[in-house]
């Protein structure tokens, strides 16, 4: 009997022909085993299930290209998938490691492989032709209308598999690769699926699958820093798991701690294929120079991510060559972009980037790197507040270092935008600037994501950046560096409530600027002062630093600096009981704001007014002023204070027996208080909605 692979082409819908030149023999079956202890996956494998479909019903070549970083678990994914459907290939399966991230010997050639296959498929080796070509055309023959699967795993490139292509659509081609298989899609039709790490919930599974559900349970603190650690890196959790698995009278607590101090060399095994940085470098030595280069730096570069903008600057390249070189970094898996174009490391991948950095990067080009992109996240967040608060006070800002080419947000709308998305890389980036010793860069990054904190009411991260910034201004020669970051530590310290500490930088911030004899900064601090003691309702401690602010500011004819000591005059005065005076004072002040286009000033100035209105029993007025005061806000996307003129806006609606609208505005405001997680307010308005 002649089966499967010695069948010739053309053998469906006619006749069978056996090829002179094989031997009669079952058909191959190459698969590796079913993977132990596969976990999860679930969509993934549909999902290889689902283009295979969509490709035979379109009568395109089913051709199923899988990509992602060494050790995420693509080869147990195909086998896997290969063994449930096995059904679909009765006429054997093909599988070769074409070895394209080997420690110890370049890429399978074509010749091999296709060599391997003819052996596979029954060919005499006396009848293997000697030219490569007509091997490659013997082996196409022989699987030309066979129902079979065909698996290159691990190409070094998507040139390297496509010899290995049959013709024809009966045979289903699976191939896996670090790198992202364009050839294969834009010339040969292939599906392409990016393998990424597992999910949470799959990584327990996995550790639970080789430890069991009782000793997963029994330290479920150690397990989550475990699942932490590796981020749904296949290879990692294996080997953390076999790790454990050998060694069951260890705590586990004990391995993770290990993993804090030790970090990848723990994953480390005289295996190649077992060892993690083994796996790492294998795809490292795959890259350009450049691409080495840019893989370091971006490595240590401060943050989660890095725009484009940024990542130039990091490597002082021009962007499009920049461009060029991370989507070379994206393509072996080293790096992902995501939907917004931004670019990004997986922990234990960017572990690695820093380790090589260090070994091959000289000290000099790591600093450089930093420099610019420190500088860089500099420029442009300053760029970002002077567009969100045209007002404030200006700073120093040197001219950019060489290699730098800011790009300023266009507008107030983009620089939100931009802070937004940036916010975790300049908090990571003053860190990074002041444990370098580049302090100015450090207090600018406070200064520069101050109007940001309070829009967006990060107050936490307020206080930790101007903590940082007064270290900062320590060690540099401007006294006024140092009143502002102690004026700004303090009004910080008022927001959270700890008021004790707050007036002690207020009055630090206070006895330097009168040593110097600045009146300016001596006047901004009368101002937060005033401030600080009203969140205390000290009221006539408000009262009076607010009056010495306003005669200082109108001694330096700062006009909008001015309105806002007015308007704090007249909010206090009022909540002491001096309406009519704290009406007139807040009247000024909002003509003056209007006046020089001051939204944020004209919005809290109708805040107040709508206090007092409010107080005086003209409800429909202070509804007015609240509404306008909310409209500038969400214009200015202040979060933080809508949240609080909701509140105000409810009362007013109540007052005046809008029930519905009431009850409407503070369920929008208690939204917004627990996404800020302000439990206080969270319990002020519960309260409200409950009578």
């Amino acid at each position: 009997m002649v089966v499967g692979s010695v069948v010739q082409a053309g053998s469906i819908g006619g006749d069978v022909h056996v090829h002179p030149a094989v031997r009669e023999q079952p058909p191959p079956r190459q698969l590796p085993p079913v993977p132990a202890r596969f976990v999860g996956r679930a969509a993934e494998l549909e999902r290889l299930t689902s283009l295979l479909d969509a490709a035979e019903a379109g009568g395109a070549a089913p051709v199923l290209a899988l990509s992602g970083a060494g050790g995420i678990g693509k080869t147990w994914l195909v086998v896997r998938w290969a063994y449930r459907h096995l059904d679909r290939f009765p006429d054997g399966q093909l599988f070769v490691d074409l070895r394209g991230f080997s420690p110890d010997s370049d890429p399978m050639e074509m010749g091999v492989a296709v060599r391997g296959f003819l052996d596979a498929l029954g060919v005499e080796p006396g009848r293997i032709p000697t030219d490569l070509h007509a091997q490659a055309a013997l082996y196409r023959s022989l699987v030309a209308g066979r129902r079979m699967l065909i698996v290159l795993d691990n190409a070094a490139t998507a040139e390297q598999a496509a010899p290995l292509l049959p013709g024809g659509r009966s045979c289903v081609v699976v191939t896996t690769s670090r790198r992202t298989p364009n050839t294969l899609v834009s010339r040969h039709g292939a599906h392409h699926l990016r393998l990424d790490p597992l999910a949470v919930d799959e990584s327990h599974e996995l550790l639970t699958g080789w430890l069991g559900a009782d000793r997963v349970a029994a330290e479920p603190d150690a397990v989550a820093e475990l699942v932490g650690f590796c981020r749904g890196f296949a290879l990692a959790l294996g080997l953390i798991a076999g790790h454990a698995h050998t060694h069951p009278g260890a705590p586990l607590a004990r391995l993770a701690g290990e993993l804090r101090e030790f970090g990848l060399d723990v994953l480390d095994d005289d295996d190649p294929a077992a060892s993690l940085p083994k796996v790492l470098s294998w795809s490292y030595r795959a890259l350009s120079a450049e691409q080495q280069r840019v893989f370091g730096l971006v490595g240590i570069a401060p943050g989660p991510d890095l725009a484009l903008p940024a990542a130039a600057d990091l490597t002082g390249l021009p962007p499009v060559r920049a461009k060029r070189a991370l989507r070379g970094l994206e393509e072996a898996s080293l790096l992902d972009q995501d939907a917004r174009g931004r670019y990004a490391m997986h922990d234990l991948v960017r572990s690695w980037a820093v380790a090589v950095a260090h070994e091959d990067l000289p000290d000099e080009e790591r600093d450089a790197a930093l420099r610019r992109v420190l500088d860089s996240y500099a420029h442009v967040a300053c760029a970002a507040d002077r567009l969100l608060a045209p007002h404030r006070l200006p700073v120093r800002l040197d001219p950019p270092v060489p290699g730098v080419r800011p790009e300023p947000p266009a507008d107030a709308a983009a620089a939100m935008a931009w802070l937004e998305v940036e916010h975790p890389n300049l908090l990571a980036a003053q860190n990074v600037a002041v444990a370098g010793g580049r302090h100015r860069v450090g207090w600018l990054l406070a200064w520069a994501l101050d109007s940001f904190h309070g829009r967006r009411g990060h107050l936490r991260d307020r206080v930790t950046t101007w903590r940082v910034a007064v270290g900062a201004a320590a060690h540099l020669p401007e006294h006024v560096l140092g009143v502002r970051a102690s004026r700004f530590l303090g009004r910080a310290l008022a927001h959270l409530g700890s008021h004790e500490e707050a007036v002690r930088h207020l009055h630090r911030a206070l006895s330097s600027a009168e040593e110097h004899r600045d009146n300016s900064e001596l006047a901004q601090t009368h101002r937060m002062l005033a401030w600080a003691w009203g969140q205390q309702d000290e009221d006539r401690l408000a009262v009076d630093h607010a009056a010495r602010a306003l005669e200082l500011f109108r001694a330096l004819d700062q006009p909008v600096w001015e309105a806002d000591a007015l308007n704090q005059f007249g909010r206090h005065a009022a909540r002491l009981g001096e309406l009519e005076d704290g009406l007139a004072h807040c009247r000024a002040a909002l003509e003056l704001y209007r006046g020089h286009h001051n939204p944020d000033g004209e919005a809290a100035t109708s805040v107040s007014l709508g206090y007092i209105e409010h107080r005086t029993g003209r409800h429909e007025r202070a509804a007015g002023h609240y509404e306008h005061a909310l409209a500038l806000y969400r214009a200015l996307g202040n979060t933080y204070m809508s949240a609080d003129v909701l509140r105000d806006l409810g009362g007013s609606y109540a007052a005046l027996g809008r029930g519905e609208e009431a009850r409407g505005v503070w369920s929008e405001a208690l939204e917004l208080y627990r996404r800020q997680g302000r439990e206080e307010e969270v319990a002020v308005v519960r309260g409200y909605l409950g009578s």
